[in-house]
């Protein structure tokens, strides 16, 4: 089963495999407990997992009572190993410090709740006091698509237990940029919440006043419908906040704030402008329209978490530890924690008065964009390199992400090419606190790279892969009903396309069978249909095909077009042409060709 899996799992794909019969929650648990296993990353990646006994019960539970109610029905999780977890220890990767937590956090008890199954605790830099993901005393892990580079911090093994298909979702937290940095160097979306959204009652604090809990998905749909579930006002966490404004709809077209380059850095990456550039070039086509901004007063607040008062809140939360054992902590960690024991109340003051008037200044850019654009990261590090300089080059990593909690901004990292090693690279959008759907209704955007046609809101929509495609023989089926075509997409590369022959007066048809071993991404087209005209169009189509649900390459899911198995025995496949178009052209060559044109 383990190899039958895809290398990344979507909410989508087990939310089809379990309607479908294909996988239970049991098969599943079996399956990925093997593929962890088999990797000899793993014992660097967790340090804590239930064991096969436990998660089957979890499992078993889950078939026994049904989805029902469980928008999370069987969707396996990491948790960073400062959150706690009911039945494994919370380290916050350090040993000295460990203890049995008597709940789970708020928000995992949220997710169990929705039927998300926990899989165990994973790595992280000691102390969530990090971007780089290599101070742990539980190994190293390296990064999941370049091994010998950072996996980046401090939640290296969620991020890393995500992108090695050992989960389908994680939560890290997010202080300085926990949950983003990890995110861009594993090719990763990141949700930075606003802060307050999710409760952090059960998190190990590093700074209490900023800490957030972040979540690491596939897609930004995943990140959405895990936010969905683990927010929520509690008031339980003094920091817990309610009455967020609405999240503003979002528009056909927007405007991005983009910085200047005096304010872009690049630590002696060659690359990186270019990888910037193009994300821009493409935010701009999804019809951004670009507004330069200077970065002046976000990088200068930025400066204020290390070198101002807050890393005494770093300090307060292991005071009994760093004063009795300070050999207890990796010593990079005791290195920065330690300077916070210094700090006077006089000093604290000063920085929140600063901090204040660069809000007021940073937020004046709020009235001319509804976003800024900013590199995740400006380079990557070898683990080699970050050993030689460990504590500037985290300093590096944290240019564009160090005030975003200072300034209260929620943000959402997304994949946007490779550096030149491989690394994946990454861009970052954020918002004013409050706009976080906001944010991932935009990266839903950027990963598709299609500019969506807006539609009336209770209009239908339905994915075509046929002679219903614009230009074919029966797009009037569509047209005579005012259908307005949405987008060109693909879907999912799960399906295999077959040639239904011609029968019964009608001529060949595509029909679209899930295959998640043997399937490609197929080319369609996503029309939208009233109502009305949508239980018309569907009342005329012909056996053997059928409307079910069909994924998008975006994870999305519309009505498409399915076909019975059995009819497509012995059919003429046409999955590697990509698409029906293809192999039309492809048939009227070989029928040139056997015409001897």
């Amino acid at each position: 089963m383990s190899d039958s899996l895809p290398a990344l799992l979507t909410l989508s794909y087990l939310r089809d495999s379990y309607d479908s019969g294909l996988l239970s929650p049991r098969k599943l648990i079996d399956a990925l407990i093997a593929r962890i296993e088999s990797e000899p990353e793993s014992e660097r990646i967790w340090i804590s997992r239930f064991s096969h006994e436990i998660l089957d019960r979890f499992a078993a539970e889950l078939e026994r009572t049904g989805s029902k109610g469980k928008p999370l029905f069987g969707v396996p999780f990491a948790i960073k190993d400062n959150i706690d977890l009911d039945g494994l220890p919370t380290t916050a990767a350090c040993p000295d410090f460990v203890y049995e937590p008597s709940d789970s956090a708020t928000v995992v008890e949220k997710l169990i709740a929705a039927g998300a199954i926990p899989i165990g605790k994973t790595n992280l830099d000691q102390f969530a006091t990090g971007l780089v993901g290599t101070r742990s005393p539980y190994g190293i892990p390296e990064n999941a698509v370049v091994p010998g580079y950072i996996p980046g911090g401090s939640s290296s093994g969620s991020a890393i237990s995500l992108a090695r298909g050992q989960v389908a979702f994680s939560l890290g937290t997010d202080t300085a940029g926990s949950g983003r940095v990890p995110a861009a160097l594993n090719g990763l979306v990141g949700l930075k919440p606003s802060c307050g959204r999710l409760s952090t009652r059960g998190v190990v604090p590093a700074c209490r006043t900023l800490d957030c809990v972040s979540i690491f998905a596939n897609r930004s749909a995943d990140a959405e419908a895990v936010l969905a579930v683990a927010e929520g006002y509690d008031s339980s966490d003094p920091y817990s906040r309610a009455g967020f404004p609405e999240d503003a709809a979002f528009t056909e077209s927007f405007r991005f704030g983009v910085p200047r380059d005096e304010d872009l850095e690049w630590f002696g990456d060659d690359l990186g402008p270019g990888l910037f550039e193009e994300s821009i070039l493409r935010a701009e086509s999804l019809g951004g329209i670009p507004v330069s901004v200077s970065l002046a007063p976000f990088l200068e607040a930025a400066r204020l978490l290390y070198e101002g008062p807050w890393v005494s809140e770093r300090y307060l939360a292991v005071e009994d530890l760093i004063t009795s054992s300070p050999e207890a902590l990796h010593p990079v960690t005791r290195e920065i924690i330690s300077g916070g024991s210094a700090p006077k109340a006089i000093e604290a003051f000063r920085a929140i008065y600063q901090l204040a008037e660069l809000k007021r200044r940073a937020d004046e850019v709020w009235d001319r964009v509804d976003c800024i654009l900013t590199p995740t990261v400006a380079r990557a590090y070898t683990i080699e390199e970050l050993a030689e300089d460990p504590i500037q080059l985290n300093s590096n990593m944290g240019y564009y992400t160090n005030f975003m909690n200072l300034l209260d901004y929620c943000a959402l990292a997304v994949p946007s090419g490779k550096f030149g090693s491989g690394v994946p690279f990454g861009i970052t959008a954020f918002a004013p606190a409050g706009r976080d759907r906001w944010l991932l209704n935009w990266g839903k955007r950027f990963e598709t790279g299609e500019i969506t046609t807006c539609c009336p809101a209770d209009w239908i929509e339905i994915a075509v892969c046929g002679a219903h495609l614009e230009g074919l023989p029966l797009n009037f089926q569509l047209t005579d009903r005012a259908a307005i075509k949405v987008r060109q997409t693909r879907t999912a590369p799960y399906y295999q396309g077959f040639v239904i022959p011609e029968v019964d007066g009608l001529p060949p048809r595509p029909g679209l069978i899930r295959s998640d071993s043997k399937g490609g991404s197929i080319e369609v087209e996503v029309w939208a249909l009233s109502p009305s005209g949508f239980g018309e169009f569907v009342s005329q189509i012909p056996s053997p095909l059928g409307i079910g649900k069909l994924e998008l390459e975006d994870g999305r899911e519309v009505s498409g077009f399915i076909c019975e198995t059995l009819a497509v025995e012995g059919a003429e496949e046409f999955t590697e042409l990509g698409g029906w178009r293809a192999w039309v052209r492809n048939s009227h060559t070989k029928a040139q060709r056997h015409e001897g044109v």
